[in-house]
């Protein structure tokens, strides 16, 4: 059996020597949707039942296992152990109660980790399973064989940064297009780095004080955005409209009191240049200026 060595060792008995042994072939991904930390998973599994996974997570992204990677564990239905001795590591992670929740930046990290040493360790080849039984990597509600009578596990939120950051970061890692940062830390960052902490903000959660619902960054970003092209449409607009009326402004003055018309114009543009003010002009009656 294998342990990995960035996790705690916790080892349930007795079905860490008991139950069958298996060749890993996936990574799957859960929640537990509950807000419990890697010792609390332990107790439940020891004491609470007879179920049980490979590793758990606690919110501040560490990992403890309590069964080798090669040997059954019971978290993911059909995937456990197939007929053919292949089967599935599961790694359950701490969450809201309704597993809605993102996983924290620790948590993802500590996924990413887990997910490179599975590469490495079992060969786990650096895909998204493609069937229920294809090798690769998953998260819980990805395959129906997967759970029993279905399951919205690991939620939303977690299955968005499976696919945006936690995967590619993974496969990045793997083939040393990006460093690990527990071996490499001082090495400059790779466009696949850059990459996984953009998807990261754009993707990341914050909740909604008034309502308590989650509030998306990409959304908040892109309504931003579309603030300030408006804004700055709507000033670029006033600014023109403000223009004419002092070119309108100026024409009329030099008709009746004999001012020269682009020296007032020219004057006017310098001052909206040098400072920032509201014009606001009527060419039929008296002109007005608030600074």
């Amino acid at each position: 059996m294998a342990w990995y060595p960035g996790a705690v060792r916790m080892e349930l008995q007795p079905e860490s020597d008991g139950q069958p042994a298996i060749v890993p072939t996936q990574l799957i991904y859960h929640s537990i949707s509950a807000p419990w930390t890697k010792e609390r998973l332990y107790e439940y599994w020891r004491d609470g039942t007879n179920l049980d996974s490979h590793f758990g997570q606690s919110y501040d992204g560490t990992l403890a296992q309590y069964i080798g990677t090669e040997t059954r564990a019971d978290a993911n239905y059909l995937a456990n152990r197939r007929p053919d001795g292949t089967g599935a590591v599961s790694v359950e992670t701490a969450s809201n109660d309704n597993h809605s929740d993102p996983w924290t930046d620790a948590q993802v990290e500590g996924l990413i980790r887990l997910g490179v040493w599975m590469h490495q360790r079992h060969g786990i080849p650096l895909r998204i399973c493609r069937t229920a039984s294809d090798p690769g990597y998953g998260y819980h509600r990805l395959h129906a064989d997967w759970a029993v009578s279905g399951t919205a596990c690991p939620g939303d939120a977690r299955v968005a940064q499976f696919k945006n950051v936690i995967f590619p970061a993974i496969v990045a890692r793997a083939t040393g297009q990006a460093p690990n940062p527990s071996e490499e830390d001082d090495m400059p960052l790779t466009q696949a780095d850059i990459d996984a902490v953009a998807n990261a903000v754009w993707n990341h959660t914050e909740t909604n004080a008034n309502t308590g619902e989650p509030v998306y960054m990409g959304a908040v970003l892109a309504w931003m955005d579309k603030v300030h092209v408006t804004q700055t449409e709507k000033v670029l607009k006033q600014l023109t409209a403000a223009q004419a009326a002092i070119a309108a402004l100026a024409t009329q003055l030099g008709q009746v009191h004999g001012v020269d018309t682009a020296a007032v114009v020219a004057a006017v543009r310098k001052a909206i240049a040098e400072a920032v003010i509201h014009v606001d002009v009527d060419v039929t009656g008296t002109p007005a200026a608030t600074s």
